[in-house]
């Protein structure tokens, strides 16, 4: 019988492992503009967000948004836009691809709370969207199709 790993590879997906956080949520490393970071991997997100103080680690320009921010813990929250971006997850990789900017020292807190490490964003459903993403809970792997 054939694998979910093995059927997923060979239509040219590849396999990106996630980690299992002590606050029940999967974390993944990603590379934005050439420089990596950790982010959640959040299914509820719509979009893929960075905090304000990510700024410049990530090289990013940004722009005034009118959208509010609305999460889980928090709401109404000023937002900055930043397009264009290269985003890599594995082997995956993106152009102009656009992030949120906004403070994410709540979720930061949180995790800091619960003996978790911060990180520096969120991956949303825009990025799953784009890759055509597979999750295999039980094993642990996102697979993004190349």
């Amino acid at each position: 019988m054939e694998t979910l790993k093995d059927f997923l590879l060979t239509k040219g997906y590849s396999k990106i492992k996630l980690k299992y956080t002590k606050t029940n949520h999967f974390e993944i490393k990603a590379t934005v503009n050439g420089v990596k970071g950790r982010f959640i991997l959040d299914t509820g997100a719509s979009n893929s967000c960075v905090g304000f103080e990510a700024i410049e680690r990530f090289n990013l320009k940004v722009k005034d948004s009118e959208i509010k921010a609305v999460g889980a813990g928090a709401s109404d929250m000023m937002t900055q836009i930043s397009t264009s971006n290269a985003i890599k997850v594995g082997k995956w990789k993106k152009k102009r691809v656009s992030l949120i900017l906004f403070n994410l020292s709540h979720v930061n807190n949180g995790l800091i709370s619960h003996d978790a490490d911060p990180v520096d964003g969120i991956l949303g459903a825009d990025i799953l969207k784009k890759g055509k993403a597979v999750i295999d809970y039980e094993k642990k792997y996102l697979y993004l199709k190349l």
